[in-house]
């Protein structure tokens, strides 16, 4: 058993790259997808802004951004370590969702950040260890 546990997170980088992967010419994954329980997003600068214009939106971009995470819509966040802007862990199943709930914001409705949204979910390769029949 301890030797599967070990094989098994050996093989979860090699799993997830798979996972992203698609499958032959029927374009079908080779593995299953994810349901989408969160959208992460990234928001940087956009190019040209300076830090004197985000730093006059930054009190009401805080206060905002509470406020979605005592709501439960901002499940996380974080400061890039790179120092070039945040992430955001969004309570949504949809790109769409995301964009919806970040938008509010008022670093966004200022147009002064560019976002990149990317659905994820569950590692999908961990069903191996619960079992045949786990797979659905």
């Amino acid at each position: 058993m301890k030797f599967m546990i070990v094989f098994l997170i050996a093989a979860l980088p090699l799993a997830s790259v798979a996972q992203s992967q698609s499958g032959g010419a029927s374009g079908m994954p080779s593995v299953a997808i994810p349901k989408t329980t969160e959208v992460l997003v990234i928001e940087t600068p956009r190019q040209g802004v300076t830090a004197q214009q985000i730093m006059a939106v930054i009190p009401s971009e805080i206060r905002a951004t509470v406020k979605l995470y005592l709501d439960g819509k901002i499940r996380q966040w974080y400061s890039r370590g790179d120092g070039k802007g945040v992430i955001f862990m969004v309570d949504a199943t949809t790109e769409d969702e995301a964009r919806a709930i970040v938008e509010t914001l008022p670093l966004a409705q200022a147009h002064l950040m560019d976002h990149q949204y990317i659905p994820v979910g569950p590692l999908m390769p961990l069903r191996a260890l619960i079992g045949p029949g786990a797979q659905q």
